[in-house]
């Protein structure tokens, strides 16, 4: 007799199998899946008997059936498909027709099981004496989930004696309780009939909302609660408490009702279902509900007005409901068409938008020692902000057409990246059940963010592919389908295809096998779920063909015209299956986490411990799906379930407003491909500058002053890689020093450290390893830099190295010792530096070049964080951020004795609440505050007693903004200071890197800074940052390009 005991957690489980003595075997773990099937009714519970279908890890499927008089059939199915199979003919189907009906059974709890057994055997026994099984079983039957730990020994022949004696120690060593004579099945029924009670309970106590999102003309309603709007919910279930909420908020409970969703339970939610009204009673257009088109809505998510938890949980449900069109892409163009409304609805509207648009901080918020959630933008919707503006750069015709594919691409580029970090890292705030609030992210719990975060981009998403239909339409180029070529193309690439792609594609089918329940599916990689029939009559089973990420995104067809490459796979399946009938395929995409979990105090060699973590990110789990919208909902519902339990041990935070639908061609970052083609207008080729003579040493020329470059304008390979070429080949060098964050694919700065390390020069690189997505190239380059000779730091304990920093070291003919440093805002890469607007310092000054030679001393000599404090340079994260903020104080108090006090920056983010702090303080003190911040800013501009004197501008164009500058003026016209570097304003600058500003001394170049900071504050393209986190878009979308002011 099996002798079973209860184990309370997974903890337990493992600790019996681990801990057990050495008379067990080594543990042997396998997954399987027990689906039981029954009536509606029940009738085979009522019985006495049991149906189940259990899925082996190898594909096999057996159907055992359980007979009242306790007897068992157990068979082999033959037939793939289920349904069929409970109908056939084998033994225990027609044992089972004799029971019930089979066409009338449906899948009733489903248990996927995770089991590690150990053999018994004792010495002076030469058989086995029994098997020691742990199961973990994860249970669901329809939206309940259980789980259930249980321990179990089986005796074989003769063993019975020591079976008993092992589990009495086993009972009495980890205080197990028997459950003898329990079958698992009905311990997995109770724990689910538990929850299923406490489920009931917590409605039958009010714990479920209603929420309404009331329609008229085109408008959305919601309730206003002082300066805040909110979508109206009451407590209740189903369509009578709707209407009882509608009596008691509208005036009315007449309205034709329609449900979305739901929003599930989530810590100390309840559940929230969530519903449209539309035809309402007649008060409900005036009073009650104030009215809003749907653009002015969607503009304000996330702001003061419209945070409110559980109207961002409904809203999230409505961003992405057909029953709800009005909440689409379209819907959110500027001047997109709304019906005209009656008087009193656009009366209503007007006044609330004027009263709310900037509504009036409370008096604590106005005190910037007070942190309150009123004073920061939500960071997250600030990142959406900028992604939006990038589409609009896609939108508008003034961009050239290349230009227009590759702000698509850049944006799902972008898309792809922010769901990797931030979403993904939202999410595990989730997971781990923190609800505190974020007095630094406008006041969002972590759940609230990522509700917020689905309302705005469902729609930001569809008006992508919107742009793009628009785009592909005019033809040029043209992305064609299968069905659109003729005979002659098709027979050309289907050739292709089988030569060139199918011969590198892996079908994996998709039965419910556990342990691999649901085909692995890379971080991004693109698949076809394939519906296909054996034969014409039999029954559908899936597949699912994962395309190699190596692959060309889309195949050129020639004459600018292209068909991408699922689209041909797809076509030409017949390849991977002959004989079979294709019912259909349908394209997805998965976007896994991008973390790495390091335990960097710990790790003896950090190279190796990232290579095994980006090993594992491989696995990470899933945190968005992308399908075709041609995909059937059974198919969408079959992903997102399987999904969801891709580990059985570790609840999924997959949910549906993960799921985005492609109203085209699935990952457009793929447009990469046909803007770089080169048959599309773009803008014209750049003429670059090359400041520095090319007669003579650059090292000669800094001698006589220093030169401040801005890329891509001035040239980067003639300037920076001639820079470290030259001191590679000068034998007065003696060492060259070098940061490396992004080096890129290739680089002709490498060669020249390698020449420069043959020539016996001291040659010291530092490499980040940890930069985010760049882990594995920079691993690549960390070795073959060594292996060439070169002294290779892998960065420092718990920190990145950001800063951009060259030094170069010569002994004159004199026996003295002269540097020259470099000091850059952006990485030392070639390609990047064709794209992006960067600023860089050369300079023999030696305040600079001592400073610049300790750090290095410091980075290479130690792997923690500098110690020293530099009189000149300003290090993160030493002593930057006092710095910077006893650079902003000294302004205010300049401002109060009347002196000139005015601060001046252009950088990538600013996000540190500290440094926002204090420049709150400096605008309350009458200082004149302008930014120029292009993505991320969670400071609150034009706040009346709080921030007014501040303005915030974006710009974005051909160019992608990255120099970081930064500007004082310091109480008079001959004391202003100037600063660059690699340093934004966010906590991860200044707390979590090695960063470096340099001051900038040189009259020439402090003008040159001067110039652009005074073109970016006033060139009309810049978008103006509201205090409600919304951006004004530009005065005239075809304004002048920067280059013009860079060159003076």
């Amino acid at each position: 007799m099996t002798l079973r005991w209860d184990a309370p957690d997974k903890d337990t489980l493992r600790r019996v199998v681990s801990e057990s003595s050495r008379f067990f075997g080594a543990p042997r773990t396998v997954f399987f899946r027990d689906v039981y099937y029954d009536t509606t009714a029940g009738d085979l519970r009522q019985l006495g008997a049991r149906c189940r279908v259990r899925f082996a890890p190898n594909g096999e499927q057996r159907l055992r059936v359980s007979l009242p008089d306790a007897s068992a059939l157990d068979e082999r199915l033959r037939e793939v498909d289920v349904a069929r199979a409970l109908a056939g003919d084998s033994a225990p189907a027609r044992a089972l027709r004799a029971l019930t009906d089979p066409s009338r059974l449906a899948a009733w709890i489903e248990c996927e099981i995770e089991r590690t057994s150990r053999t018994l055997r004792l010495p002076f026994i030469p058989l086995p004496s029994g098997d020691l099984i742990a199961d973990c079983i994860t249970a669901r039957r329809g939206e309940l989930t259980a789980r259930v730990y249980e321990i179990s020994l089986r005796p074989r022949l003769a063993g019975r004696a020591a079976a008993r004696s092992a589990g009495a120690q086993l009972e009495e060593v980890y205080r197990l309780r028997p459950v003898s004579g329990t079958e698992p099945l009905l311990r997995v029924r109770a724990a689910l009939d538990a929850a299923e009670a406490e489920s009931t309970a917590r409605e039958l106590r009010g714990e479920r909302e209603v929420a309404l999102v009331a329609v008229e003309h085109g408008r959305i309603g919601l309730w206003r609660a002082g300066a805040e709007l909110r979508l109206p919910i009451a407590k209740g279930s189903g369509e009578e408490a709707c209407r009882v909420a509608l009596r008691q908020l509208a005036g009315g409970g007449e309205g034709q009702l329609r449900l979305l969703g739901v929003v599930p339970r989530s810590g100390d939610r309840v559940p929230l279902e969530v519903w449209t009204a539309r035809r309402l009673h007649r008060n409900s257009t005036s009073g009650n509900f104030q009215w809003f088109a749907p653009a002015e809505l969607l503009a304000r998510v996330g702001s003061p007005m419209l945070r409110d938890p559980g109207t961002l949980a409904a809203l999230s449900v409505a961003a992405r409901s057909p029953l709800l069109p009005e909440w689409s892409g379209a819907a959110f163009e500027t001047g997109a068409d709304v019906d005209a409304a009656p008087e009193d609805v656009a009366r209503a509207s007007r006044v609330t938008l004027t009263e709310l648009r900037a509504a009036l901080p409370s008096e604590e918020s106005k005190d910037p020692a007070r942190e309150t959630p009123d004073q920061f933008l939500n960071p997250e919707l600030s990142w959406i902000e900028f992604n939006s503006r990038v589409l609009a750069l896609a939108e508008d015709p003034a961009t050239p057409l290349a230009a227009r594919f590759r702000f698509l691409a850049i944006f799902s580029s972008n898309l792809d990246q922010f769901v990797m970090t931030r979403v993904g890292a939202l999410k595990q705030l989730v997971a781990a059940g923190k609800t505190a609030r974020s007095a630094h992210g406008g006041g969002f719990r972590p759940q609230e963010t990522l509700d917020a975060i689905a309302v705005r981009l469902h729609p930001l998403t569809a008006r992508q592919y919107r742009i793009y239909h628009e785009l592909s339409a005019a033809g040029h180029p043209a992305i064609l389908r299968w069905d659109a070529l003729g005979d002659a193309e098709r027979t050309a690439l289907r050739t292709r295809c089988a030569e060139a792609i199918i011969p590198f594609v892996s079908p994996k089918a998709l039965t419910r096998a556990p342990g691999h329940p649901f085909p692995f599916i890379g971080d991004r990689q693109i698949a076809l779920l394939v519906a296909m029939r054996d034969r014409p009559a039999d029954p559908v089973h899936y597949a699912i063909v994962g395309l190699p990420t190596e692959l060309p995104r889309f195949v050129p067809l020639g004459s600018s015209r292209w068909i991408a490459t699922e689209e041909l796979v797809r076509a030409n399946l017949d390849l991977l299956y002959p004989g079979r009938t294709i019912a259909g395929a349908h394209a997805f995409r998965l976007t896994r986490s991008g973390d790495l979990q390091l335990d960097e105090t710990t790790t003896a060699n950090f190279l190796q411990a990232i290579e095994e973590e980006l090993a594992r990110r491989k696995q990470s789990p899933v945190l968005r799906v992308e399908l075709e919208h041609t995909t059937p909902q059974a198919l969408r519902d079959l992903l997102q379930r399987e999904l969801r339990f891709e580990e059985s041990e570790r609840d999924s935070t997959l949910n549906p407003a993960d799921v985005y639908v492609a109203d085209g061609p699935i990952d457009l970052s793929g447009l990469f491909e046909i803007a770089a083609d080169g048959g599309l207008p773009d803008y014209p080729p750049l003429t670059t500058v090359d400041p520095f003579a090319p007669d003579r040493p650059i090292a000669a020329q800094l001698d006589q002053h220093d030169v401040l470059v801005y890329h891509p304008h001035d040239s980067f390979p003639a300037t920076v890689e001639r820079f470290i070429s030259e001191a590679a080949d000068d034998p007065a060098v003696q060492a060259i020093k070098l940061t490396l964050y992004r080096l890129g694919e290739t680089s002709p700065l490498a060669e020249a450290l390698r020449r420069a390390a043959a020539a016996g020069k001291d040659v010291s690189v530092v490499v980040e390893l940890k930069a985010r997505f760049e882990e594995a190239r920079n691993i690549s380059w960390a070795r073959n830099l060594e292996r060439d000779g070169i002294h290779v730091v892998t960065g420092l304990v718990s920190l990145k190295t950001h800063a951009k920093l060259a030094l170069v070291v010569c002994r004159t003919r004199d026996g003295r010792v002269r540097r020259y440093a470099h000091i850059g805002t952006g990485n030392y890469n070639a390609a990047t530096a064709l794209v992006y607007t960067d600023a860089g310092l050369f300079t023999a000054d030696p305040r600079i070049t001592a400073d610049a030679h300790t750090l290095f001393n410091e980075l290479t000599g130690s792997s923690y964080a500098p110690q020293v404090n530099l009189p000149h340079l300003l290090v993160a994260p030493t002593d930057m951020l006092e710095r910077i903020l006893a650079l902003i104080d000294r302004e205010a108090e300049h401002a109060r004795a009347g002196r000139p006090a005015r601060i001046r920056a252009k950088l990538n983010a600013l996000s540190d609440s500290t440094v926002i702090q204090a420049l709150y303080r400096a605008s309350q003190a009458g200082v004149a505050i302008d930014l120029v911040v292009r993505g991320i800013c969670t400071l609150r501009p034009g706040v009346p007693g709080l921030s007014e004197r501040i303005r915030v501008v974006s710009i974005l164009g051909r160019f992608l903004e990255h120099a970081r500058i930064y500007h004082l003026a310091n109480g008079a016209p001959d004391a202003e200071e100037y600063y660059i570097g690699s340093a934004d304003w966010r906590p991860r600058n200044l707390r979590r890197r090695v960063e470096v500003l340099a001051p900038v001394y040189d009259p020439a170049a402090r003008r040159r800074l001067d110039t652009v900071l005074t073109a970016e504050l006033a060139t009309p393209n810049a978008w103006l940052l509201r205090a409600d986190g919304g951006y004004d878009p530009p005065e005239n979308e075809k304004a002048a390009n920067i280059a013009a002011f860079s060159r003076t």
